[in-house]
């Protein structure tokens, strides 16, 4: 287990350090993108801009540039004549704060988002699968699975406005959505998160439900379902002890790259929804042509792709006996 999580985790790191140079490339030193004049702004002098340019340090070689973001990040720099601690993202061109202090204003909406769209499309996704699998060509099995087909074909910038037309905006059934803090006001957090959650629960509740039940169909199907069936053993142990299981190896991928996505920034949902978090953060940096905070947040989104892939590969080792971790 230790051999194995040491080579996820150099290998991950190295994945990272791969993605941080042509990030930092295509941001920083690509033709036509002048860092200088984007950080100085739109009525800057050209010896203003070149004195900018010798502050940020852009006007080293492209490898020293390069090494003191690395740097940065793991023991601080100085920009500008200001010193940035570690992990120092750099420092946003559009309100001069400090990018990773940025990022953690804006992480516990996305987070929020992220743990209740997670509950309640697994719950319902998970469910109605369960439900159409055991339930097999009969009609709770046709209707499951055409909630999962016309769920499945939705899309959050067309699903959202409606949901918010129909139950903030016609009937006043819920309020507009915002977000709360949890720890000073539970109530308002859940209920101002709960459309959407709800949206995004109903588009990925679909995928989970069809994927729930073609895998715990094929379970079903498996030998030594049939085995522990000829010898007695009651439909409620098999289907929970033995087929469930043998179905949430390939479930466990797929939530691991979903949470991952959505802790990444939910990029059209915060948007549609007008909530503060990664993913309308990531829209106002493209608007405002922030490079600082547009490289945190990409690299925030392949962290979150990483370390996800990194825990799934353990989880499958306690989900399924079969997987040895060598």
């Amino acid at each position: 287990m230790l051999a194995f999580l040491t080579r996820r985790i150099l290998g991950g790191i190295l994945i990272l350090l791969i993605i941080c140079a042509i990030t930092f490339m295509l941001f920083y030193v690509a033709p036509g993108n002048n860092v200088a004049r984007l950080a100085c702004g739109k009525s800057c002098s050209p010896e203003l801009i070149a004195a900018v340019a010798h502050q940020l340090g852009v006007d080293q070689p492209v490898w020293k540039q390069f090494l003191d973001y690395l740097g940065g990040i793991f023991a601080g720099r100085t920009i500008a004549d200001t010193y940035c601690a570690a992990p120092c993202l750099g420092y946003s061109f559009h309100n001069h704060r400090p990018v990773l202090d940025t990022i953690l204003d804006r992480i516990p909406v996305t987070f929020s988002l992220t743990i209740g769209a997670v509950v309640l499309f697994l719950v319902v996704g998970i469910g109605l699968g369960l439900l159409a699998a055991l339930r097999k060509g009969k009609v709770a099995d046709k209707t499951a699975m055409g909630f999962a087909v016309l769920g499945g074909a939705q899309q959050i910038f067309v699903l959202g406005p409606f949901l918010l037309f129909l139950f903030v905006y016609s009937t006043h059934l819920m309020k507009v959505p915002s977000y709360t803090s949890f720890f000073s006001n539970p109530v308002k957090w859940g209920t101002g998160l709960l459309l959407p959650w709800i949206c995004l629960a109903i588009i990925t509740a679909a995928y989970y439900a069809r994927f729930t039940r073609s895998s715990m169909v094929e379970v079903l199907n498996e030998d030594y379902i049939r085995t522990v069936r000829a010898k007695g053993m009651g439909n409620g142990n098999i289907y929970l002890k033995h087929a469930f299981r043998g179905t949430m190896s390939p479930i466990a991928t797929l939530l691991g790259l979903d949470i991952a996505v959505l802790l990444g920034g939910a990029l059209v949902t915060e948007t549609v929804f007008n909530l503060p978090g990664i993913g309308q953060l990531a829209v106002n940096s493209v608007q405002d042509s922030d490079l600082p905070v547009m490289m945190a947040v990409v690299l925030l989104a392949a962290t979150a792709v990483v370390v996800a892939n990194i825990v799934v590969d353990v989880v499958y080792a306690f989900i399924d006996p079969r997987v040895r971790l060598g």
